[in-house]
């Protein structure tokens, strides 16, 4: 069982997280096999951006803070993209793109091109 990093996750107050028993009822921090927040370390968003707002700053500090901007140049900024047309339903036609904003290009490609992964660039 992994539980929740939210810093107030504790304070919600919420059925689920009441344990104890009759005379020692109390709120606790959420357990579970598995969450769907942050990388499986917070049970909701709520405790997700707690924890962001609480530590966020000291781990981008500690994580490296950046100083300038960094930079795509045009050969590196395509991206792959879709478009699809409802024909009669239920037909619908896709058309697969690799699209570069930087050149003003749109490039078709096939849909096996698209969902190759190792593709990156046309």
């Amino acid at each position: 069982m992994i539980y929740c990093q939210g810093p107030i996750c504790h304070e919600h107050k919420t059925k689920d997280r009441i344990r104890g028993s009759k005379g020692d009822k109390h709120y606790e921090t959420r357990k579970r096999t598995s969450f769907y927040y942050g990388n499986g370390n917070f049970c909701c968003q709520t405790c997700m951006y707690e924890w962001l707002t609480m530590y966020g700053t000291r781990a981008v500090d500690h994580f490296g803070r950046i100083h300038e901007p960094k930079r795509t140049d045009a050969s590196g900024a395509w991206y792959k993209t879709y478009v699809y047309n409802r024909g009669n339903y239920p037909t619908i036609n896709y058309q697969h793109y690799f699209v570069n904003d930087l050149l003003g290009e749109r490039r078709p490609i096939t849909e096996a091109q698209y969902n190759d992964n190792n593709l990156v660039r046309p």
